[in-house]
């Protein structure tokens, strides 16, 4: 029973250290800027520095006009009371403590010179020049806190009430309380606020983050089942020319069998190998045959894309400069994807704008540039998540090419990517084998 009934004990000692700890502190609490608007950003603290000289000048004045005290004392005071409340833009805590020794020692200077129905121990502004030391300190400090903070000076007041009041005097702890109960509340709410913007905030930029990580992995899967399917192509031509070539030579020695045998065997287990790690980023449906069979796009369907466009209402034309020819089927399909999304984009951003296909066929480069001009009238609000030129920059960057894309002098827009090609593929013409064996 002994053992069980410790750790509740140690968990209620542990709460008291802890706010101690924090109610007997002088660690640096900077009062935040505001964040909006920037060129706002120090009127805190401004406003600040001037409540400190009024609140001090009130301290003076009452001293003077309302207890008959005076002499040095009373500017000293008047300082301390002033610097409570500057000190509270950097260190909270102390700065209350600073506030409550200053009341003390008014309280002490004015014992002697309380008039019938005069206030003690606060002068009349007395719970006002502090109440803006209690809001610093709500701002900054966990509620708990706060309740101490301002339970443990209305404590001390109700002390010196009980025992040390002039039989003259009349106590205003009631409006004291009010007073500073109404300020920890405010501050209470302006902390909480201020939390949960910045909660807000910091939840934005990593949805935004996440949405972009999301949309990047989503186009590198995209990416991951298009080569898939160019290299399953590829391997499975390789299986059935291996198979073939046996039959299309006249008594082929054991030894060309083995061989051949050996590349058809080791086409198949790579095959095997590729569809086991990307044949479920294949598509949504893996088995829908119709999602299977379906080719892939080149650059020899760009006229159909281009007609398409056109027909959705964006003027459109194209230039191709070079020998067109075919590519790898790695850089027909990028370049295809990234005139479609260019094309896409245009017709969503930029209605009524003409649009500009280029494609140059280099010795080891194509070159690929989509400008549109201003657009003639406003966009409707785009349904996208925003991340179209990510996915072109990744394809781009996949084959070691490069992507750039920002506006035009004119109001429009601009996407040009340079992709590098195999110089040896290009020239490389169908292989005859190939061509009896499919």
């Amino acid at each position: 029973m002994t053992q069980q009934s410790a750790p509740p004990a140690e968990d209620r000692t542990r709460l008291p250290r802890g706010l101690a700890r924090e109610l007997f502190t002088v660690k640096w609490d900077p009062l935040p800027k505001m964040s909006r608007p920037r060129w706002l950003a120090w009127l805190p603290h401004v406003v600040l520095c001037y409540v400190a000289i009024p609140c001090g000048v009130l301290t003076g004045m009452q001293l003077n006009d309302h207890y008959k005290v005076y002499g040095g004392a009373v500017l000293g005071l008047s300082l301390l009371t002033s610097a409570s409340v500057v000190l509270s833009m950097f260190r909270p805590i102390a700065a209350w403590w600073l506030g409550l020794v200053t009341t003390a020692l008014i309280a002490w200077v004015l014992h002697d010179h309380v008039g019938h129905g005069q206030s003690w121990p606060w002068t009349p502004a007395g719970p006002f020049t502090l109440a803006p030391v209690i809001l610093m300190v709500a701002l900054r400090v966990p509620p708990r806190v706060t309740v101490s903070v301002i339970g443990i000076t209305l404590a001390l007041n109700g002390l010196a009430d009980i025992t040390l009041r002039p039989p003259q005097s009349q106590t205003i702890i009631g409006g004291v309380a009010l007073l500073f109960g109404f300020v920890g509340i405010l501050g209470y709410a302006l902390r909480a606020t201020r939390l949960a913007r910045t909660k807000l905030v910091e939840q934005e930029t990593l949805t935004e983050e996440e949405r972009a990580r999301r949309t990047l992995l989503e186009e590198r899967s995209r990416i991951a089942r298009e080569l898939h399917d160019v290299v399953a192509h590829h391997m499975s031509v390789i299986s059935i020319q291996a198979q073939v070539a046996p039959h299309l030579v006249e008594n082929p020695s054991e030894e060309l069998k083995e061989n051949l045998a050996g590349i058809r065997e080791n086409a198949l287990e790579a095959l095997t190998e590729l569809r086991r790690v990307l044949g479920v980023l294949r598509s949504e449906r893996p088995d829908d045959p119709a999602t299977r069979q379906h080719p892939q796009p080149t650059l020899a369907e760009l006229d159909g894309l281009v007609d398409n466009v056109r027909g959705a209402g964006l003027n459109v034309t194209t230039e191709i400069a070079g020998i067109r020819r075919p590519l790898t089927p790695g850089v027909e399909l990028t370049a295809y994807r990234i005139v479609q999304e260019a094309l896409s984009n245009a017709l969503r951003h930029a209605p009524g704008s003409r649009v500009e296909v280029g494609i140059a066929y280099g010795p080891r480069d194509l070159h690929l540039c989509v400008a549109n001009t201003a657009p003639t009238r406003s966009a409707p609000p785009s349904p996208g998540a925003g991340h179209g030129l990510l996915g072109m920059r990744e394809r781009a960057g996949m084959l070691g090419g490069e992507l750039a894309a920002g506006p035009r002098p004119d109001g429009g827009y601009e996407v040009s990517a340079v992709l590098p090609l195999d110089p040896q593929e290009p020239s490389a013409g169908p292989d005859p084998e190939t061509k009896r064996a499919t």
